[in-house]
């Protein structure tokens, strides 16, 4: 009996207190807070000024590492709560799927030039504005999805053991926005035909993130691993390389990223048509 009782209070001891729940939703309002800073600064934008673009670009990259931090310290620390998970939905809807869409849109389509033909950089633009609505709404849609289900299985499963995401998560889709402007240091676009090039990429990004295509989840990767020091060093000297190298580092991430999807499908597709024809 007094086992059981000891056992009972070190089960009470054991659960965080009500101060810590409050940990993983301060980094979800940094989230938001850069977010909203991004909005803020892409309508300030202009071709005279371009620096506010970088701007936006860079603070959703800072909002993709609060986004993550948010999730790593809610199950480090056992504050998991439904609260937190609604909070971070609505806050990724903002922060991932409206500031960038506006962004894309404002730094995309809206600045380009006037035309031989303004008809059809009218077009253009009417064009950009529903693409950037699709990208929108598909992020909302994924995590729509990503919330009402359990134990989500994508339709080219991967190696056993290790977790993934069943389609692109919408702050890779915002990093992957972020990451092209910022390479171009804000300049807008000022051709049509790189316009073009541009909607393709949202449209492409769109479908990634409502498609059933794994991609890695990273969640296998944790300090209490056998070798917690070296992955540590790992994180620092990719972290160097992006604060030197900012504007190459990030559009090779969230590209990489991209592709990761891509080459993962077309692989499982390869290898079930070795396996048919064989049999």
């Amino acid at each position: 009996m007094e086992d059981a009782q000891i056992e009972t209070d070190e089960k009470v001891r054991r659960q965080p207190s009500r101060g810590m729940y409050v940990l993983p939703s301060l980094f979800t309002a940094g989230n938001m807070a850069a977010g909203y800073y991004a909005i803020t600064q892409s309508i300030q934008g202009s071709v005279a000024d371009q620096s506010y673009f970088d701007r936006a670009a860079l603070a959703l990259g800072i909002a993709v590492l609060f986004d993550g931090l948010d999730g790593i310290i809610a199950r480090m620390t056992h504050t998991t709560s439904d609260f937190g998970k609604e909070l971070d939905s609505l806050a990724d809807v903002i922060t991932f799927g409206v500031a960038p869409s506006l962004l894309a849109y404002i730094w995309g389509f809206r600045m380009l030039p006037l035309m031989a033909h303004p008809e059809a950089r009218q077009q253009i633009v009417h064009i950009g504005v529903f693409v950037c609505f699709i990208f929108l709404i598909c992020g909302a849609s994924r995590l729509a999805r990503f919330n009402i289900s359990i134990n989500p299985q994508p339709r080219n499963p991967g190696r056993p053991g290790k977790k993934y995401f069943v389609g692109m998560p919408i702050p890779a889709g915002a990093g992957v926005i972020s990451s092209v402007i910022h390479f171009q240091h804000g300049s807008p676009i000022d051709s049509p035909w790189i316009a073009l090039v541009w909607l393709c990429l949202l449209l492409f990004t769109s479908f990634l993130m409502v498609s059933n295509w794994r991609f890695w989840s990273a969640k296998e990767i944790t300090l209490g691993k056998r070798h917690p020091f070296q992955l540590v060093a790992v994180i620092a000297f990719i972290g160097a390389l992006i604060v030197l190298y900012s504007e190459y580092m990030l559009i090779i991430l969230a590209m990489a990223y991209l592709v990761s999807g891509v080459v993962a499908r077309l692989a499982y597709s390869w290898g079930r048509e070795r396996r048919h024809s064989a049999v």
